[in-house]
């Protein structure tokens, strides 16, 4: 597999292909966080505003700052929150544009194996967070099958196609992301697992749904003819449908919180 740099720009294909997958997962860690209402968050990573979403619709704050490098997911996300506590802005993740001690909570949502130095990025938002406050992640279990998009990513690599992977998968595993928190110095650390799934209408729309993802459709496409009708038999036969042809499938992610010494 080849292991390059994977950038997300279309706002409104994430959010087919990856948003409502989040949602899913951000429900459950919110769940999990039971933060208090009137907190001051900031959401690294934001892209096109799925998690942001969540955030304002559960959990009452104060104010959130979204960050991303894309403008084009960030584009997208304005266009979905009329909150006035929140403001999406360009950004890095490992140079966050706010000083020590801004926020009440810091999270990360489906971004750590993209974050080019993972420990970096977890510094910067320990950097942002005041004495007490909560630094948090939430990250789909890549070398354990549990990304969405693996019913495909499988098939390919059984072919012997090499798709794109994230600069860091080693950064999803439990213990990789424990390591990262009490190496941050964050105290009162804990993690979780987090299962979800999700329904296709048909093959059809599954199908068009995984080919938004950088790593899959640029593959798919260079294809021969025989190659991808022998990749959707094979991925057909591993998601069958049910008796109405809906495609339904699980993911898992891993989730961390800890708390920044008083």
């Amino acid at each position: 597999m080849v292991e390059q740099k994977i950038r997300f720009d279309d706002g409104a294909a994430y959010e087919q292909m990856m948003g409502i997958w989040s949602r899913f997962a951000g429900e459950i860690f919110l769940d999990w966080l039971a933060p208090l209402s009137g907190l001051r968050w900031i959401d690294v990573g934001c892209g096109n505003g799925a998690f942001t979403q969540l955030l304002v619709e559960r959990c009452a704050p104060a104010e959130v700052q979204g960050i991303d490098p894309s403008e084009g997911q960030l584009a997208f996300a304005r266009t979905r929150s009329t909150s006035r506590v929140v403001e999406f802005r360009h950004g890095d993740a490992m140079a966050l544009p706010f000083p020590a001690g801004r926020f009440d909570a810091a999270v990360m949502a489906l971004v750590l194996i993209f974050v080019p130095d993972p420990a970096k990025g977890i510094a910067e938002m320990v950097r942002v967070v005041r004495p007490g406050g909560t630094v948090a992640t939430y990250m789909w279990d890549m070398l354990g099958g549990g990304f969405p998009v693996d019913p495909i990513l499988v098939e390919i690599r059984a072919m012997g196609f090499a798709p794109s992977r994230p600069p860091r998968m080693e950064a999803s595993g439990m213990e990789a992301l424990r390591d990262l928190w009490t190496g941050a110095g964050l105290e009162a650390v804990e993690t979780r697992e987090i299962a979800v799934q999700r329904t296709f209408p048909d093959f059809d729309e599954f199908w068009m749904t995984q080919l938004k993802f950088p790593s899959v459709g640029p593959v798919v496409a260079a294809m021969a003819a025989g190659d991808l009708e022998t990749l959707m038999s094979r991925v057909r036969a591993a998601l069958p449908a049910d008796a109405e042809g809906r495609i339904t499938y699980g993911a898992r992610a891993h989730a961390i919180k800890g708390f920044l010494p008083k």
